[in-house]
């Protein structure tokens, strides 16, 4: 049977040790290895993508970048932003990458609109945006049928380091965050709230795989 993913809460963490845990806890994972989500926060931080073009990153200063393997282009990660890594089998879930974008966008449109604020995803541009602007990020990386890196969900972080850079790739996009929209929220609690949605709506999916897997071992034990 497979378990609902495991919540850990790992609080404000440095960038680079984080991705290669993501990375040692994906090669390391075998079929039976329960899926794990992540929430934290990264002290200051910009993030290129695996095919990130460096003049998006127009004026970094003296916050350092870090080029990772996720997709996307540039991002800024600090304390006060929200970040949820799901470390998935999708294999076994068997969910598309679309469709596990589809799910964390979802997870943040639905906790917003507990706030009587509409926002909506972007098929073109992955993320969540309020009124044109850009209130939580995607970047994700499937290796070996598993998902990690993640979402980025903009609470009451510093906006300012998003000026020095041209935000995933997008010369001019607006960047807000829950704390500007009338949501007087912390970190902490939206996480856990929007890492609950996230797992809801894979609920479906480890139902699915659970009859079929009942299935098959009846018919093996014939």
């Amino acid at each position: 049977m497979i378990e609902p993913p495991r919540i850990r809460r790992l609080g404000l963490v440095e960038y680079e040790p984080t991705w290669r845990e993501m990375q040692q806890f994906t090669d390391a994972r075998d079929a039976r290895t329960r899926d794990e989500i992540w929430l934290l926060e990264h002290p200051p931080v910009f993030t290129l993508g695996m095919n990130g073009r460096r003049e998006h990153l127009r004026d970094p200063g003296r916050i350092p970048v870090v080029q990772v393997d996720r997709g996307g282009q540039v991002t800024y990660h600090g304390p006060g932003q929200l970040v949820l890594y799901p470390l998935l089998d999708l294999r076994r879930l068997r969910l598309g990458i679309r469709e596990l974008v589809v799910a964390l966008e979802e997870s943040v449109v639905g906790y917003a609109a507990q706030f009587g604020i509409e926002a909506a995803g972007r098929r073109e541009a992955p993320g969540v945006y309020v009124r044109g602007a850009k209130l939580a990020s995607v970047g994700l990386r499937v290796r070996r049928g598993a998902s990690y890196h993640g979402l980025s969900v903009n609470v009451s972080v510093d906006l300012d380091p998003f000026r020095r850079i041209d935000v995933c790739g997008y010369p001019g996009l607006a960047v807000t965050r829950f704390a500007d929209l009338g949501a007087a929220i912390d970190v902490g609690p939206a996480g856990e709230a929007i890492a609950t949605r996230l797992i809801d709506a894979l609920a479906p999916r480890r139902s699915a795989y659970n009859a079929i897997n009942t299935a098959s071992q009846a018919e093996s034990s014939r």
